[in-house]
């Protein structure tokens, strides 16, 4: 901020406008307007309010009514306690509308409003990127929950208890909200053996059989403490062909072989060019990105993908998911995925997602 002239910067997070930083400043879940000062200050506006009291960890809180409800307003409230001078940068959110700049810029008329692709909003998604010890732990828990959740349905299916995409999709509901989790990190995806070729079905997941023969893929994430776990299973019931079982082969020696290049400073380009180099060998292509950062978002930056500069390395605290996956429309399809936590030495995967063979 001060190499920037950058007196106070304005994080939004609404209905129409989520932001997670708000919570990753503040502690405050969602909803609120959150100004941080160039001396450090941290002034809340939550709409909220008793959420807030006992949520958030911040230094002035505002009532948003007194603003008439207004996030521009709000932010201009904020400013006048951190007595922000004129012709100081205040920078708000990339991803404000047009409509909305132009409000701030009237409101701000005696200061310069920022608004840039790669502002405070980049660098905010790469110092969320490096988790310290207490997001760690909280990420541990999230995965050690998932494991149980694994565990459950893995039984469940090979005692044919689970028959339809939808019973296993409820039992996931009912354990994230269960145990101190929040949810679950996005809509679980839930595909049975005849559209597991798509990589994230449409819709969710049906009252269609699930774990039939052939190949399921079952997509879900738990969120405890804000913080998600990631993880794909694969379910491969039967006497498969050959070129199942390649499929099968592959995404396993892809993720094996991947996972050594999970380390500090080695460029993320590099892992998800192993696993194309693993995928040419049986003539097919991973139509998707190795992994990505997970957190308070079920995607955050980095984006493990072979196109990534060599200048975006993994690093100490960050955790990635590592998920190599084939499709195909008469096969169906088979991608294996588990968070891997970067550390100083190498690596440690958090989570146990598996291919399942019943």
């Amino acid at each position: 901020m001060a190499q920037n002239s950058i007196g106070l910067v304005i994080i939004e997070d609404s209905e129409t406008h989520r932001d997670p930083a708000l919570r990753y400043f503040s502690g405050h879940p969602s909803d609120g307007v959150l100004g941080i000062s160039i001396t450090g200050d941290a002034i809340l506006s939550p709409w909220d309010e008793a959420l807030a009291a006992q949520k958030a960890d911040v230094d002035v809180m505002i009532p948003f009514t007194r603003f008439d409800r207004s996030a521009v307003h709000a932010a201009a409230g904020i400013a006048s306690i951190c007595q922000v001078p004129p012709n100081t940068r205040i920078e708000i959110s990339a991803r404000t509308p047009y409509p909305t700049f132009l409000k701030y810029v009237e409101i701000f008329c005696k200061n310069d409003v920022l608004c840039r692709e790669n502002g405070v909003n980049q660098q905010i998604k790469k110092m969320r990127a490096v988790k310290d010890e207490t997001e760690i732990a909280t990420i541990r828990k999230a995965c050690a929950l998932t494991d149980e959740v694994i565990e459950t349905i893995e039984k469940g299916l090979t005692e044919g208890r689970f028959t339809t995409e939808t019973e296993v999709a409820l039992l996931i509901e009912q354990a994230a909200h269960s145990n101190g989790c929040e949810g679950t990190g996005f809509g679980t995806l839930a595909a049975g053996a005849s559209r597991s070729f798509f990589i994230h079905a449409f819709p969710g997941y049906t009252s269609g059989e699930f774990a039939g023969k052939g190949l399921s893929i079952l997509d879900f994430g738990l969120i405890y403490d804000g913080y998600t776990s990631d993880v794909t299973l694969t379910i491969a019931r039967g006497a498969l062909d050959k070129k199942q079982n390649e499929m099968l082969e592959s995404v396993q020696t892809a993720a094996n072989q991947a996972l050594t290049l999970y380390k500090a400073d080695l460029p993320v380009c590099e892992a998800n060019r192993k696993a194309d180099s693993i995928f040419q060998q049986i003539n097919r292509e991973m139509p998707h990105a190795l992994g990505h950062g997970v957190g308070l978002e079920a995607h955050e930056w980095p984006s493990v993908r072979s196109s990534a500069d060599l200048s975006q390395v993994f690093a100490p605290g960050m955790v990635v998911t590592l998920e190599p996956g084939l499709y195909d429309a008469k096969l169906g399809g088979c991608r294996l995925e588990n968070d891997v936590l970067i550390t100083e030495t190498g690596n440690e995967v958090l989570t146990n997602s598996k291919i399942i063979r019943i």
